[in-house]
């Protein structure tokens, strides 16, 4: 058993080692995002909830030496934001009508100093409260955080890892 236990965490450690690409996340004007936060501390948690969820996916899913620069162009938020009176934050309303999580950005994906894919899109998951979920419910970013993962994904990752 313990041989088994051994030789899992030794292939785990091989294949993290495998897949250890970077990214590179900017924010184009995020003062102008639709729906990251109301307030300037929210729209920088925002930020930096997309930035390091990128930077996990690169690195468990880029080969190694590649680098992705993705520019975020806009966000907007699944749902939308309710003033409680009596309470300092507002409240995030999530009703699975037309209020589904939206990220417009451009990337490019660089080999050897090369770019070797590039576009701009915008991704949106309009069945975002009719799919399962495997993140947490008090992740206020789950929405969004699936949605990258699963462009992530289709873009960037040859194979399942």
């Amino acid at each position: 058993m313990r041989t088994t236990a051994l030789l899992a965490l030794t292939f785990g450690l091989a294949q993290a080692a495998a897949a250890a690409g970077t990214v590179e996340v900017s924010f184009v004007k995020p003062q102008t995002y639709a729906d990251a936060g109301q307030w300037q501390r929210d729209i920088s948690a925002t930020q930096t909830q997309i930035q390091q969820y990128l930077q996990l996916l690169a690195e468990r899913q880029l080969p190694n030496g590649q680098l992705l620069r993705v520019e975020v162009l806009d966000v907007d938020r699944a749902g939308w934001l309710r003033h409680v009176p009596h309470r300092v934050d507002d409240i995030r309303v999530i009703r699975n009508g037309a209020d589904w999580p939206r990220i417009k950005l451009r990337y490019t994906l660089e080999a050897g100093g090369q770019a070797i894919s590039s576009g701009e899109e915008t991704l949106a998951d309009l069945d975002y409260m009719g799919r399962f979920s495997a993140y947490n419910a008090d992740d206020p970013m789950r929405y969004e955080k699936r949605m990258l993962k699963d462009w992530f994904r289709a873009r960037f990752a040859a194979a399942p890892r």
